[in-house]
């Protein structure tokens, strides 16, 4: 996904910037499209004065947030990798359930997906890359809409009714002639993916892509990620992959504590909206 220029957080609708505000803005300049900038860029990027910019950029870069390279450009650094290399979110769950994703790609040898909630948007954090040809528009890190993707709709589908509804109620983003627009049919997919236990997602971000997804599980019941396989639309063989998509949500579900006598219940790690 592109990742559209981030103005930073602030600290109330209408209010001045406060000093962390200006701070997270600076790293907010950096995503996929953008992770090399110059400090006009991340002046610019972020909404700042080049003075004040020149200022935050020093003391990231002094902490180890950001490195500078011999030709004066801005990379994000290796601190702030060690230190969201804690999220247990991120690496953490990663390395739990990178043998199942391994078993699910040995399976059906396409693209394989895993993924969190934050806020209204998926963010992948594991991705394996299939044999087929097929466009997937996802690498780790990479972020869309809930509703356009089959892990996304996994998520939305178990977080509490309030944020279902506030979420449906929102602009829905269209990629293709058949992303989800309408809040209505938003509502009927996301009731089929409760009663069904997962998502199949046809086409809503590229034309040709197809993905199953169900839902991952943590000790407490609560939805805690996503896991999905994605093929070609065109041959698609959705009955046989709906039990691999299961099987592999269920051991990594097992491996975070969670037992099959707790039923799954809303709500994700991050219900915070953005």
């Amino acid at each position: 996904m592109t990742a559209l220029p981030d103005p930073g957080p602030r600290s109330g609708r209408g209010a001045a910037p406060t000093a962390p505000d200006r701070l997270l803005s600076v790293l907010a300049a950096f995503d996929h499209d953008h992770p090399a900038l110059s400090l006009t860029d991340i002046s610019r990027r972020a909404g700042l004065t080049l003075t004040t910019t020149h200022r935050l950029v020093g003391a990231l870069t002094d902490w180890g947030a950001l490195e500078r390279d011999d030709a004066g450009v801005y990379h994000v650094g290796l601190r702030l990798w060690e230190v969201a290399a804690l999220a247990p979110r991120g690496v953490a769950l990663r390395q739990l359930a990178l043998p199942y994703l391994e078993d699910l790609y040995e399976a059906t040898h396409e693209n394989v997906q895993l993924a969190v909630r934050d806020g209204s948007d998926v963010v992948y954090i594991e991705w394996i890359a299939g044999r087929s040809s097929v466009g997937v528009h996802i690498r780790v890190g990479a972020r869309w809409p809930l509703h356009a993707t089959g892990v996304g709709l996994v998520l939305l589908a178990h977080c509490e009714p309030r944020e279902q509804e506030e979420y449906c109620a929102s602009p829905l983003a269209i990629f293709t002639p058949y992303t989800i627009a309408e809040p209505a049919k938003l509502r009927r997919v996301l009731a089929e993916v409760r009663r069904t236990g997962v998502a199949v997602s046809s086409r809503q971000v590229t034309d040709d892509a197809l993905s199953v997804a169900a839902p991952v599980c943590g000790p407490d019941g609560t939805v805690a990620a996503a896991v999905s396989v994605v093929v070609p639309e065109a041959d698609a063989q959705v009955p046989a992959l709906i039990p691999a998509v299961r099987l592999a949500a269920l051991g990594i579900s097992r491996a975070l504590g969670w037992q099959p006598t707790v039923t799954p219940r809303p709500g994700t790690g991050n219900p915070s909206h953005r």
